[in-house]
């Protein structure tokens, strides 16, 4: 089973010259093999295999012979992106591959020759050991390092590891859980159980505002204007770490907690074409929420189920099963028509959620869901304003 781990790396200055090499090297190289494949394309209806973009590279370290800055294996895998990154377009699990630009996220991989000694990472190359910040140990057999470089100045390694373990069977036996996603809360369960959405680019969006004003000041070209552009990266940088902690806390959570998790497969980029809620949607990171959920379950053996998006959950009361025409946005509350139950919505959502994915698993609860209540009464466990909080969690991220 493989397994990511993402560091913090402190490269000294020397360093810092040779991994700008060898992030411009890549990034110099994968723009050249992408217009040589549209090129060929126009010309012959055929592209380049990874094969043919790897044995360009000789000649072009004769051509170019600042190409012999970068690592030759991290060129060489230039081309195997390239070429999967094609492959996912054509199986369109992704769009079409587009040129790279020296103003973004910059990276390069090392598929080998790569070891961790100690606190430092060290790389093969004219780079060497570079000190870098573990926060837990690793356990398994390094297969790639990815170095990056964000906007904000900031340097990471994502180690891609290999620890020798099967991937646990999936069991159903257990807890289940219904989750609907929502903007005034971010998750609700069909236990009760509400998260607030943390709003995390409204609470920085005074300072946001104030760096894009002075950005927008600056001359276009000059190094303040670099500097400018610093300063809203770093802001930017922060709202990200922010979303990606509350995620994976609540992510891991829930996986603890539950055996089957059952969330709605939302159409999240046609929600987005709303410009009223596309901002709030956004912040929201519905999908990268479920995409923790999913991986995570995996990890641990557990069921992780998407319900089809059009099925009515907000719309039929999860006792009776009846159906209403119509439920607008604004109205939080209702009351079945037929038997006479008052519902949350979003609660009474993750309900019908919990019980579609369940009668899918054929667990056999059709009763429950034909009304059958097998929690204790009188209890209830809606959580207003509760944060995720992971105490002793043995499992990485």
């Amino acid at each position: 089973m493989y397994k990511a781990y993402k560091f913090r790396l402190y490269p000294t200055s020397e360093q810092q010259i040779a991994l700008a090499k060898s992030f411009g090297s890549c990034r110099w190289f994968w723009n050249y093999a992408l217009n040589l494949c549209q090129e060929t394309y126009k010309v012959s209806g055929k592209g380049l295999s990874r094969s043919a973009i790897g044995s360009l590279l000789p000649n072009l370290k004769k051509e170019y012979p600042w190409l012999t800055d970068a690592y030759s294996q991290c060129l060489q895998y230039v081309a195997l992106n390239l070429s999967t990154a094609y492959k996912n377009f054509f199986e369109k699990r992704a769009g079409f591959p587009r040129f790279k630009s020296k103003h973004g996220r910059q990276s390069s991989s090392y598929p080998s020759n790569v070891k961790l000694d100690g606190d430092y990472l060290k790389l093969p190359g004219k780079v060497g050991s570079i000190y870098c910040k573990q926060d837990r140990p690793i356990e398994g057999i390094i297969k790639t390092v990815t170095v990056s470089q964000l906007p904000d100045g900031k340097y990471y390694a994502s180690i891609l590891v290999d620890n020798r373990q099967e991937i646990p069977a999936h069991k159903v036996e257990g807890k289940a859980v219904g989750i609907d996603l929502g903007l005034t809360h971010f998750c609700i369960t069909s236990d009760g159980s509400k998260f607030d959405n943390p709003r995390h680019t409204k609470r920085y969006a005074r300072n946001l505002k104030k760096k894009q004003q002075s950005l927008a000041r600056k001359q276009k070209g000059s190094n303040t204007r670099v500097k400018a552009r610093k300063l809203v990266a770093k802001v930017h940088s922060k709202i990200s770490r922010a979303r990606e902690d509350f995620l994976h806390k609540l992510s891991r959570k829930i996986v603890n907690e539950n055996q089957v998790i059952a969330v709605e497969n939302l159409h999240i980029k046609g929600m987005v074409r709303n410009r009223n809620l596309a901002s709030s949607i956004s912040d929201c990171g519905w999908g990268q929420f479920c995409t923790m959920l999913k991986y995570k379950s995996e990890w641990d053996g557990k069921t992780y189920l998407e319900v089809d998006r059009f099925f009515a959950s907000s719309k039929t009361c999860s006792v009776c099963f009846n159906k209403i025409d119509s439920l607008l946005l604004d109205i939080r509350n209702w009351t079945c028509s037929k038997c006479q139950t008052h519902h949350d919505r979003d609660i009474n959502a993750a309900t019908n959620i919990k019980n579609e994915a369940l009668r899918i698993l054929d667990l056999g609860t059709r009763s429950t869901a034909n009304g059958g209540n097998v929690s204790q009464p009188g209890k209830t466990s809606v959580l207003l304003d509760a944060i995720p909080c992971e105490v002793g969690n043995p499992i990485p991220l």
